[in-house]
């Protein structure tokens, strides 16, 4: 299949370019042919976020998104800050609040929705969208440009072999391929170490993003409100944070953020979400509620430093793929729309003066001249602070964003990845964790059910390992398999025979949610996740 621009990912990124690149043309009075890739059964199906959205690229994108029934119906009215300790919560002063936790003017969405309504608004441009097809494949042309992609083969049998339901994967061909992955994208790795794309950026660093959806008491419902917190459960030296949104319909977005350049290998970001729940000032309002939903997403903090080269012979990086977030306002959805719509602008002018599979140059140039580019830049020290410690990271970006309105004269960097970070069994403390109560507090498998995840059981195993031996002789051995506390989902499984002897990683790949973590935190860099079969994975509602 033969198209101008393939899209790889309909998030907000992917699909804010493909919007555009029809817009473009449209005003023009030309044709280019846009498609878009989603390896979730639908769009929306794996998208996870807070979220607390800036319009700011929407209005830009659609100035009439109110007239089109946007689904941005929560304004903001409220932001309360509050610091955790074991039993008591401490709110932080308005005056005090730096602007980038400040929320006037956003919205409290479901981003799931948003990039429904995002997919509406591009089917009706002409954008062809193909839910439930993975990327499996980059494609390149003789001289090593990227030529497109190939979505991965249906039907294959965990032995590797065809069965009765095979389906050769397909190859879509355009003359520039845009990947919007989102955080860690499996292809956007590859292109990473072919072009070298990471030649004099920082390591990225991330952090694990986990989300439930609750319906709360109507007597506790405040729309619009925003609660962030930091402290408790978490330790001075480990940065996270917590937020919890009052979305409409009586509803809440509440989650946790954990950085993944923790080092007590016995931490459980998922276990520190569910203790934080049981605080007093939590538990207060989930009281009565019920949970509907669960998830998590890895997300790229490390901001401006971290950037790799975005553009590459025949495509590009966008969204949460390069790492478009600004950490200190915990936002990256507008961010993610902007670099796809500053992209798409790139390759319209590109595919207008008849070029095809160069590098679009124009693109990390307007970037570099865009609104985008300074929210960043001034953001830029907030992650690098915060992970010197609680105490002194909030002291120093403070003076960061109050005093120098974030252009201090220097830009700290990120010295480590986030798999270097972790120490040993013999140097770390474990962490005892109480048991879920059922009523607030809940156990993975139960988490998991309500995400709605699913993959076929007869197909190869998704998280690979460059060597089956490592994570007994290395991982076991050293950190007490991290990786079954990492995992927010269940998935890893150190299993012993029927002596209690004979250790083995067991790989439960069924329960796996998509949110990249194995693959950033596992200490040797030997789980890989690649794409598993289209449709499979979380079927997020209202996330």
């Amino acid at each position: 299949m033969e198209y101008d621009v393939v899209v790889v990912g309909a998030g907000p990124a992917g699909l804010a370019a493909a919007i555009r690149l029809k817009q473009l043309a449209a005003r023009d009075g030309g044709e280019v042919s846009v498609c878009v890739l989603e390896k979730g059964a639908e769009v929306g199906a794996h998208i996870l976020s807070g979220a607390v959205i800036d319009p700011r690229a929407l209005n830009e994108l659609f100035p009439d998104w109110q007239q089109r029934d946007a689904p941005l119906n929560a304004p903001v009215t409220e932001d309360r800050f509050l610091f955790l300790t074991g039993s008591a919560s401490y709110k932080v002063p308005d005056f005090m609040l730096p602007a980038c936790f400040r929320n006037h003017g956003m919205y409290v969405v479901s981003l799931g929705n948003v990039c429904r309504w995002l997919a509406r608004q591009a089917e009706g441009l002409g954008v062809e969208i193909f839910p439930g097809f993975a990327a499996a494949e980059v494609l390149y042309r003789d001289g090593g440009a990227v030529r497109g992609v190939a979505t991965g083969d249906m039907g294959i049998g965990r032995d590797g072999q065809p069965t009765a339901n095979y389906q050769s994967g397909i190859a879509l061909h355009a003359r520039y391929t845009f990947f919007a992955e989102g955080c860690r994208g499996h292809l956007g790795r590859q292109l990473e170490a072919r072009f070298n794309l990471r030649a004099g950026a920082d390591p990225q660093v991330y952090g694990i993003g986990l989300k439930e959806l609750w319906e709360i008491a109507p007597e506790k419902h405040r729309q619009g409100l925003v609660i962030h917190t930091a402290g408790w459960p978490l330790s001075n030296d480990t940065y996270g944070g917590s937020f919890l949104y009052h979305l409409e319909n009586n509803q809440i977005s509440i989650g946790f953020v954990v950085g993944l350049g923790y080092s007590n290998p016995y931490l459980s970001p998922y276990e520190e979400f569910q203790r934080y729940k049981a605080h007093p000032a939590i538990r207060s309002c989930l009281e009565g509620g019920k949970r509907v939903a669960y998830g998590a997403r890895a997300i790229a903090a490390g901001g401006l430093q971290s950037l790799p080269k975005l553009v590459f012979p025949g495509g590009c990086l966008i969204g949460d793929d390069a790492g478009f977030l600004n950490a200190s306002r915990i936002k990256g959805s507008h961010a993610a729309m902007k670099s796809g719509m500053l992209a798409a602008e790139a390759a319209f002018a590109a595919l207008r003066a008849g070029r095809s599979h160069d590098e679009l140059a124009a693109f990390p140039e307007a970037f570099r001249a865009s609104w985008l580019f300074n929210e960043l830049y001034r953001a830029r020290n907030f992650k690098p602070w915060m992970s010197k410690g609680l105490v002194l990271g909030t002291v120093m970006v403070g003076m960061d964003q109050i005093v120098f309105g974030g252009r201090a004269p220097w830009t700290l960097r990120h010295g480590h990845a986030d798999h270097e970070m972790l120490k040993t069994r013999a140097e770390a403390d474990p962490i005892q964790y109480p048991k879920p109560d059922g009523v607030i507090t809940f156990d993975r498998l139960s988490s998991v059910f309500i995400s709605n995840t699913n993959h076929a059981e007869d197909q190869p195993c998704h998280l690979t390992l460059k060597d089956a031996a490592v994570p007994i002789t290395v991982n076991l051995e050293l950190y007490d398999a991290p990786e079954q506390r990492y995992c927010p989902a269940g998935v890893y499984e150190i299993v012993h025979d029927a002596n209690g002897e004979n250790p083995h990683l067991q790989i439960n790949a069924q329960n796996c949610v998509h949110c990249k973590t194995c693959d950033i935190k596992d200490p040797t860099q030997n789980i890989v996740w690649v794409a598993p079969e289209g449709g499979g994975g979380p079927n997020y509602p209202n996330m």
